[in-house]
C-alpha cells in the first residue's frame, strides 16, 4: 500500500441532489483515494477543513465500467466514494456552503 498524505487523501466533493438533502443532516460527499482506509478519510476533513470533528465515515468501492469504442473495449478507472458524517457541535464545511 502507498503512503498516502492526507491533502492526498480527499480528491473533490461529490455534488448531486442526493448528497446535497443530506448535508442538512451534516453529511458531506467526496470523491476519495481508492486506497484510503476510514480512518485515514477522518483525518484528511479534519486537517482540510478547521473547527470540524468527524462521527463517522462509510465508504463505497465502485470498479470501472466497461467501455467500447469502435472494436476496441477497456475500462474506466476504479472510483472510492466517501459520506463524512460530522458530530452535531461541529462547524460546517465552508466549500458547500454557497450551493
Amino acid at each position: 500500500m502507498a503512503d498516502i498524505k492526507y491533502y492526498d487523501v480527499i480528491l473533490k466533493p461529490i455534488i448531486t441532489e442526493k448528497s446535497m438533502d443530506a448535508m442538512s443532516e451534516k453529511k458531506y460527499t467526496f470523491l476519495v483515494h481508492t486506497e484510503a482506509t476510514k480512518s485515514q478519510i477522518k483525518e484528511a476533513v479534519e486537517k482540510m477543513f478547521a473547527g470540524t470533528k468527524v462521527k463517522s465515515v462509510n465508504t463505497m468501492n465502485y470498479d470501472g465500467k466497461n467501455k467500447r469504442r469502435g472494436m476496441v473495449v477497456g475500462k474506466t478507472a476504479k472510483t472510492k466514494k466517501a459520506i463524512v458524517q460530522l458530530t452535531a457541535d461541529s462547524k460546517d464545511i465552508e466549500l458547500f456552503e454557497g450551493l
